[in-house]
């Protein structure tokens, strides 16, 4: 067994203590430094990430190779990349890059095949001048889906 998929083993051993957390991405380096990242149903706290890293640091000989941890959770900043991500963050307002279109509304549901976004978009009048607030709906596939990012409001 190489080192990466005792990792890896290890890695999903710990998360099969905490059903909410999942893997976002492992990364081991040519020196051996491992990046783990992690997010939760209901976020990851520091603790979650203490004890993934126990079940992986605890059951690693460092005599038989040396390296280096690092367990966090994925940033606000970072796009979203795993299903359960769009779930957990329904509700929340998103910036979807798609290959034609770009699209900050909120998302209101997400299924097998993709996300459901609402917003609000100035239009022209149907009838007379002016513009009026029309409610938009848009159903995104998560194959058109170049980038998408929980965008923070204060």
């Amino acid at each position: 067994m190489t080192f990466k998929e005792k990792v890896y083993e290890l890695l999903i051993d710990g998360l099969k203590e905490k059903p909410s957390l999942f893997l976002i991405d492992l990364i081991i380096t040519d020196n051996f430094k491992i990046i783990v990242t992690l997010d939760g149903d209901n976020g990851v706290v520091l603790q979650d990430c203490i004890d993934v890293s126990r079940a992986i640091d605890q059951n690693l000989d460092r005599e038989e190779q040396d390296f280096s941890l690092e367990v966090a959770s994925a940033g606000v900043s970072e796009p979203l990349t795993h299903l359960r991500q769009y779930k957990k963050n329904i509700g929340r307002n998103l910036q979807v890059k798609t290959a034609d279109q770009k699209i900050e509304a909120k998302l209101v549901d997400t299924n097998e095949t993709g996300i459901v976004l609402e917003w609000e978009a100035r239009e022209p009048k149907k009838i007379g001048k002016g513009k009026e607030t029309v409610q938009k709906r848009q159903e995104v596939p998560y194959t058109d889906i170049k980038e998408a990012i929980v965008t923070i409001t204060f």
